[in-house]
């Protein structure tokens, strides 16, 4: 048995570096001013992608990703990780999208790749921390859906036996193919980028980044494999009424990057009893508990 596997996963502004430059007038975060990582909980899901690619032997992992050009690397790095290809989503008409707007993109696309018999993504990306986008595609797509998935235990018969990390414990659930999983920060981390994957795909690029490089065009008619796919609004039949800021009914008011500093200090001796007094005053004042 071989899978069609695609991995949703997205270039996300560091939250860690949010400062006054982070939003613009319109209400939409300035991407340029903020460093672009690939969400961390997506790398969670290639990794899961990557084990099933190599428990069932012929199996390709797609990584689809929604930005502009330069979401490309998002690709790259999927690809010197493991992953076979991609494809970039990439159109003004996308812009501003919030949870809505982007999974009806998103959904979109994958209609477009046509094939597949798993759609794994990130629980959540940290520059919005909704946790929507997957639920909605499955939503959208008429697909059955595991959330909060920490791994993927085994595939059988058609169907998929997923463990789940849930406030409350760990669940085992069995759901059929085709399926949409999100996977949590807890799941196994991605590994890291193969040396030979690296020399292999550096050069693969989407066509505007190579636009006004006619060596390295030629390079990629030459070998196909450094192709990574460009998709605009019109590849994959969206509606622009549902795209971008006219498809987004969230609108944001105000970023604001809030630090915490300590004003007072304590010093507590080294004792039980101290520190079960300081436990009990901080439960008193609803500190914690």
């Amino acid at each position: 048995m071989s899978l069609n596997i695609i991995v949703l996963a997205k270039q996300v502004p560091d939250t860690r570096n949010v400062g006054k430059d982070a939003m613009k007038a319109d209400g939409t975060i300035n991407r340029a001013a903020l460093p672009a990582i690939f969400n961390p909980e997506d790398l969670n899901a290639l990794e899961q992608a990557l084990k099933l690619k190599e428990q069932y032997p012929g199996s390709k992992v797609t990584i689809l990703t929604m930005g502009p050009a330069r979401a490309a690397e998002i690709v790259r790095e999927g690809m010197y990780r493991g992953a076979d290809g991609g494809v970039v989503l990439s159109d003004r008409a996308f812009a501003g999208s919030d949870t809505l707007a982007t999974s009806y993109a998103l959904s979109a696309a994958v209609r477009n790749i046509g094939e597949y018999d798993l759609i794994i993504g990130g629980r959540q990306a940290i520059d919005g921390d909704t946790a929507q986008v997957g639920p909605q595609i499955a939503e959208k797509l008429g697909l059955p859906q595991v959330t909060y998935a920490e791994e993927i235990l085994d595939i059988k018969d058609g169907k998929v036996v997923v463990k789940r990390r849930i406030e409350s414990g760990v669940e085992t659930v069995k759901a059929p193919m085709p399926l949409v999983i999100t996977v949590n920060g807890s799941a196994d981390a991605c590994r890291p980028r193969n040396a030979k994957n690296v020399q292999k795909y550096k050069y693969a690029a989407v066509p505007s980044e190579v636009a006004d490089n006619e060596a390295k065009k030629a390079m990629i008619e030459k070998r196909p494999y450094l192709n990574i796919g460009e998709w605009n609004a019109a590849t994959v039949n969206a509606d622009l009424n549902q795209c971008g800021l006219s498809g987004s009914p969230t609108k944001v008011k105000q970023i604001e990057n809030v630090v915490f500093t300590a004003k007072d200090a304590r010093t507590v001796e080294n004792n039980d009893i101290e520190i079960e007094k300081l436990i009990q005053e901080l439960i008193a004042n609803h500190t914690i508990g």
